[in-house]
Protein backbone atom coordinates (compact mmCIF):
# COMPACT_ATOMS: atom_id res chain seq x y z
CA UNK A 1 0.00 0.00 0.00
CA UNK A 2 2.86 2.42 0.89
CA UNK A 3 4.46 1.85 -2.70
CA UNK A 4 1.23 2.17 -4.06
CA UNK A 5 1.09 5.80 -2.73
CA UNK A 6 4.30 6.65 -3.39
CA UNK A 7 3.77 5.97 -7.37
CA UNK A 8 0.42 7.74 -7.47
CA UNK A 9 1.87 11.28 -6.25
CA UNK A 10 3.63 12.08 -9.35
CA UNK A 11 0.04 11.37 -10.74
CA UNK A 12 -1.35 13.76 -8.96
CA UNK A 13 1.10 16.68 -9.06
CA UNK A 14 2.20 15.66 -12.98
CA UNK A 15 0.26 17.56 -15.75
CA UNK A 16 -1.07 20.14 -13.51
CA UNK A 17 0.22 23.06 -15.72
CA UNK A 18 -0.36 23.86 -19.34
CA UNK A 19 2.05 26.51 -21.46
CA UNK A 20 1.52 26.50 -24.68
CA UNK A 21 3.44 29.03 -26.90
CA UNK A 22 4.17 30.47 -30.16
CA UNK A 23 6.94 32.45 -29.70
CA UNK A 24 8.15 35.59 -31.59
CA UNK A 25 10.22 35.68 -34.83
CA UNK A 26 13.29 36.62 -33.82
CA UNK A 27 14.17 38.41 -37.08
CA UNK A 28 11.06 40.90 -36.26
CA UNK A 29 13.95 42.61 -33.83
CA UNK A 30 11.67 44.32 -31.52
CA UNK A 31 12.67 46.69 -29.32
CA UNK A 32 9.34 48.34 -28.23
CA UNK A 33 5.93 47.01 -27.43
CA UNK A 34 2.77 48.84 -26.00
CA UNK A 35 0.90 46.82 -23.62
CA UNK A 36 -2.90 47.09 -24.12
CA UNK A 37 -4.04 47.83 -20.27
CA UNK A 38 -6.99 45.22 -19.46
CA UNK A 39 -8.84 46.40 -16.73
CA UNK A 40 -10.99 43.26 -16.31
CA UNK A 41 -7.43 41.84 -15.02
CA UNK A 42 -7.29 42.12 -11.49
CA UNK A 43 -4.37 40.01 -10.56
CA UNK A 44 -1.74 41.22 -8.43
CA UNK A 45 1.40 42.33 -9.98
CA UNK A 46 0.96 40.91 -13.57
CA UNK A 47 1.21 44.22 -15.45
CA UNK A 48 4.78 44.70 -13.53
CA UNK A 49 5.57 40.95 -14.17
CA UNK A 50 5.01 41.60 -17.73
CA UNK A 51 6.99 44.89 -18.29
CA UNK A 52 9.67 43.11 -15.85
CA UNK A 53 9.97 40.11 -18.33
CA UNK A 54 9.93 42.49 -22.02
CA UNK A 55 12.79 44.52 -20.06
CA UNK A 56 14.99 41.07 -19.21
CA UNK A 57 14.84 40.98 -23.28
CA UNK A 58 15.86 44.81 -23.79
CA UNK A 59 11.96 45.63 -25.64
CA UNK A 60 10.65 48.62 -23.55
CA UNK A 61 7.36 48.59 -23.02
CA UNK A 62 4.78 51.72 -22.80
CA UNK A 63 1.13 50.66 -21.24
CA UNK A 64 -1.94 52.13 -22.74
CA UNK A 65 -5.75 52.51 -21.96
CA UNK A 66 -6.47 53.22 -25.66
CA UNK A 67 -3.25 52.29 -28.14
CA UNK A 68 -3.49 54.30 -31.31
CA UNK A 69 -2.22 51.72 -34.18
CA UNK A 70 -0.08 54.39 -36.24
CA UNK A 71 1.78 55.19 -32.81
CA UNK A 72 2.48 51.31 -32.03
CA UNK A 73 2.95 48.54 -35.00
CA UNK A 74 3.74 46.22 -31.81
CA UNK A 75 0.74 45.62 -29.26
CA UNK A 76 0.54 43.20 -26.55
CA UNK A 77 -2.97 42.36 -25.28
CA UNK A 78 -3.29 40.10 -22.53
CA UNK A 79 -5.88 38.35 -20.43
CA UNK A 80 -4.94 36.77 -16.48
CA UNK A 81 -7.57 35.17 -14.40
CA UNK A 82 -6.81 34.17 -10.77
CA UNK A 83 -9.00 30.96 -8.46
CA UNK A 84 -9.76 30.58 -4.89
CA UNK A 85 -8.66 27.68 -2.50
CA UNK A 86 -7.93 29.28 0.77
CA UNK A 87 -5.84 32.11 -1.12
CA UNK A 88 -6.08 33.50 -4.57
CA UNK A 89 -3.52 32.35 -7.57
CA UNK A 90 -2.81 32.59 -10.78
CA UNK A 91 -4.69 30.25 -12.61
CA UNK A 92 -5.24 31.42 -16.21
CA UNK A 93 -3.32 33.59 -18.70
CA UNK A 94 -3.02 34.49 -22.29
CA UNK A 95 -0.79 36.95 -23.97
CA UNK A 96 -0.93 37.95 -27.98
CA UNK A 97 1.29 39.91 -29.34
CA UNK A 98 0.41 42.06 -32.61
CA UNK A 99 2.02 43.94 -35.14
CA UNK A 100 0.23 46.19 -37.56
CA UNK A 101 -3.78 44.70 -36.17
CA UNK A 102 -2.16 40.55 -36.98
CA UNK A 103 -1.68 38.13 -34.18
CA UNK A 104 2.48 37.29 -34.72
CA UNK A 105 3.08 35.67 -31.63
CA UNK A 106 0.94 33.94 -29.03
CA UNK A 107 1.89 32.44 -24.95
CA UNK A 108 -0.82 30.60 -22.63
CA UNK A 109 -0.47 29.23 -19.08
CA UNK A 110 -3.14 27.27 -17.84
CA UNK A 111 -3.47 25.21 -14.16
CA UNK A 112 -5.52 22.50 -15.42
CA UNK A 113 -8.39 21.57 -12.97
CA UNK A 114 -6.88 24.84 -11.20
CA UNK A 115 -3.68 22.95 -9.91
CA UNK A 116 -5.84 20.10 -8.14
CA UNK A 117 -3.61 19.35 -5.17
CA UNK A 118 -0.30 20.89 -6.79
CA UNK A 119 1.50 22.91 -4.22
CA UNK A 120 2.75 24.84 -6.97
CA UNK A 121 -0.28 26.72 -7.56
CA UNK A 122 0.53 29.02 -5.15
CA UNK A 123 3.36 30.30 -6.37
CA UNK A 124 3.88 33.73 -7.81
CA UNK A 125 2.67 35.63 -10.69
CA UNK A 126 6.59 36.24 -11.72
CA UNK A 127 7.43 32.18 -10.70
CA UNK A 128 4.69 31.27 -13.27
CA UNK A 129 4.60 34.08 -16.04
CA UNK A 130 8.58 34.79 -16.38
CA UNK A 131 9.21 31.49 -17.86
CA UNK A 132 6.10 31.63 -20.47
CA UNK A 133 7.31 35.24 -21.24
CA UNK A 134 11.03 33.65 -21.68
CA UNK A 135 9.71 30.67 -24.57
CA UNK A 136 7.67 33.60 -25.91
CA UNK A 137 10.97 36.06 -26.85
CA UNK A 138 13.66 33.81 -26.88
Amino acid sequence: MRYLAAALVPLVVAGCTSVQVRPLDPSLHVQHVCIQENPDVIVKDFLPVLRDGFQRHGIATDVYSTIRPEACPYVLKYTALQSWDFALYLSHAELRMEHDGRQIAFAEYHLKGKGGLSMAKWQGVKTKMDPVIDQLLK
